[in-house]
């Protein structure tokens, strides 16, 4: 993957930086080798994974944006996708302990979070004891979130934001680095509980998965019903991809790319966009932590490709898995046929 930086080439640019370059490597040129180098290794990442998982190199992508930005993400998709299969082929390439959730309407916040036992020692003393529920991993997989009551979402809900759950008063340290990723059935909406407009704003993005294209089914099928199964091979440690995190934050983010972020989440708010449809089609939009997730998404997707700064491209790609979850259309809207795909199609226009 052969890249330069010519001197003083991000000033001259006009990139901003925001955070400063003095943690890993000083000056723009020990920058540059530090994204070429782990833009290869992410390479080897996404080759360890498309052994097991065939045919969703988008959502394969989206999903290490996500992991890249420290954030956590929500997956959409009918059953037998590999979701399931996603989260822990992602676990072992990453060297993450993974543990799975299945959200059913009985679900309990103890079930998750964990809960204090009452235990009498040998002395005939009497105490508390925590023990820990599965949320205690570094990647937790929440099988139909939205089949869990809300009392139980909420309590995921502090996990997502804080990194800790707080159980009789007490405070519990989550693993570092800890992700979420949920997945949510389109189908049979029966028995379900929506998720509250701030657990969603707490996904960095919503992920669409789609089938496979016909080569790809074909390839799945030749190397799955086998008498061996191919598996995926671990790449990168949890230190490695904590190191990835905060190089992500000091990638160089040229004025043009921060405009577009910024045009693109302002302009889907009904109060201060500029388009006319906006403000008659959507209830309510993005608010700051979408232009947060965006900003930090298009300098990860440039880090995948070992580029050394993001372009508009980024930020029309990511716009919409970014936005869609993070904006809903009001019932006149909603009556007329409008999605919320294409009110941010109009917002991206602009930038094509």
């Amino acid at each position: 993957m052969a890249h330069s930086l010519e001197p003083n080439s991000i000033a001259e640019r006009g990139f901003v930086s925001i955070i400063p370059t003095s943690v890993e490597g000083d000056g723009e040129a020990g920058l540059a080798e530090q994204i070429e180098a782990l833009g290869d290794k992410l390479q080897e990442v996404r080759q360890s994974i498309g052994r097991v998982i065939y045919g969703q190199e988008r959502v394969i992508d989206q999903t290490l944006i996500t992991l890249l930005s420290g954030g956590h993400a929500l997956l959409i998709g009918v059953p037998g996708l590999a979701k399931t299969r996603l989260v822990e082929t992602l676990g072992t390439v990453f060297g993450l302990e993974d543990k799975r959730v299945q959200c059913t309407p009985d679900l309990m916040p103890a079930d998750i979070i964990g809960s204090e036992v009452l235990e009498e020692h040998e002395d005939g003393k009497r105490s508390f004891r925590f023990i820990e529920g599965p949320v205690f991993c570094q990647l937790l997989m929440a099988d139909e979130i939205n089949r869990a009551s809300p009392r139980t979402q909420s309590a995921l809900l502090q996990a997502m934001q804080e990194r800790r759950v707080t159980v009789a008063g007490h405070g519990h340290d989550l693993p570092r680095p800890f992700h979420v990723l949920a997945t949510q059935n389109p189908l049979e909406q029966e028995g379900t509980y929506p998720l509250p407009e701030a657990q969603l704003d707490r996904f960095i993005m919503e992920i669409d998965v789609g089938y496979p294209d016909l080569e790809a089914e074909r390839q799945m099928l030749l190397a799955t019903t086998g008498a061996e199964q191919v598996e995926a091979v671990p790449v990168m440690g949890a230190e490695a991809l904590m190191a990835a995190q905060r190089l992500v934050r000091r990638i160089p983010v040229g004025e043009s790319v921060l405009e577009a972020i910024l045009g693109a989440v302002r302009n889907g708010r009904p109060d201060s966009s500029e388009l006319a449809e906006v403000p008659e089609q959507v209830a309510w939009g993005p608010g700051p932590r979408a232009s947060q997730a965006l900003m930090l998404a298009v300098r990860a997707r440039a880090l995948i490709d070992g580029r050394l700064s993001p372009s508009i491209d980024d930020v029309v790609a990511l716009t919409s898995p970014v936005l869609r979850h993070r904006m809903a259309l009001n019932f006149a809207a909603r009556a007329d046929g409008a999605t919320i795909d294409g009110v941010i199609e109009r917002l991206i226009a602009p930038y094509r």
